[in-house]
């Protein structure tokens, strides 16, 4: 009998992400049928469950796995931080170029841009003032780098500040970019689910002299509770070539200059 090949633990986690998808898309989903719908054994599904539900991204019980609720799914770091990562990549691999040593650069919390931190601690001379931990740890140990956190009210599930502390410090800061992106954009317009993101969000707009907006396709075609704005307020859109032909169209509508990246070849 030939014995079984072990799998890598890269392999491990893509059949885990695969297994939070099919529980997200269902809302629950008995453990056995998972077990027999991915093939495994029950042990090394329960094994699977347990680590997805240590991580809180989905709750087991009772012999099911039951997803959280939508807007958690949406907006926690949780859930966004493994999602579309060659897309993630290829975007920040795009703005590389663009970001000058001796520059200061806002990046906001979302975690597309949580990439950007390998290729910026290569640079010398830079300042990065952002609202999120994430990233501001991502950086603490980059020698030519200089991290401001913004601080304030901290928000566990998402891994970052906002509040009037944080608005409050943009105000006095003037930066040369801004780099951030958007839970959901619809024809050119820009949404998010919670308002005191959207303060922060617009407050480094104005503290900058110019801002990029990095957007993977799955954003697009969606709406959330708060409108703050279009493309327009940036003076270019980078996104990969899964994004639809019609949101393409609505951003240059906007005469919005607007670069699709191959999410399969990530080089600027």
């Amino acid at each position: 009998m030939t014995a079984r090949t072990r799998l890598s633990q890269a392999a491990v986690e893509e059949r885990r992400q695969a297994v939070l998808r099919h529980v997200v898309e269902h809302g629950e989903t008995r453990i056995d049928d998972l077990a027999n719908g991915f093939g495994v054994s029950l042990m090394t599904m329960h094994r699977d469950l347990d680590d997805l539900a240590h991580r809180h991204l989905l709750r087991k019980e009772r012999g099911r796995a039951i997803a959280f609720p939508a807007l958690t799914m949406e907006t926690a770091t949780r859930f966004r931080e493994n999602a579309a990562i060659a897309a993630k990549s290829a975007l920040c691999a795009a703005v590389v170029g663009r970001i000058k040593p001796g520059s200061t650069v806002l990046i906001d919390d979302s975690t597309t841009l949580y990439p950007l931190a390998g290729a910026l601690a290569q640079l010398d001379q830079l300042t990065v003032v952002t609202n999120s931990v994430g990233l501001a740890q991502r950086l603490g140990s980059a020698p030519g780098v200089d991290v401001t956190l913004l601080g304030g009210r901290y928000h566990g599930d998402f891994n970052s500040c906002t509040g009037t502390s944080v608005t409050r410090t943009l105000s006095r800061i003037h930066a040369d970019l801004a780099l951030m992106s958007a839970t959901a954009v619809l024809d050119g317009r820009l949404f998010h689910p919670l308002s005191e993101y959207v303060e922060v969000k617009l407050a480094m707009l104005a503290s900058a002299e110019h801002a990029l907006l990095l957007v993977d396709h799955s954003k697009f075609g969606k709406t959330a509770t708060h409108a703050y704005g279009t493309v327009a307020d940036y003076q270019a859109v980078i996104t990969d070539t899964g994004t639809p032909d019609a949101e393409i169209a609505a951003i240059r509508g906007f005469s919005v200059p607007i670069e699709a990246v191959d999410p399969g070849d990530p080089s600027p």
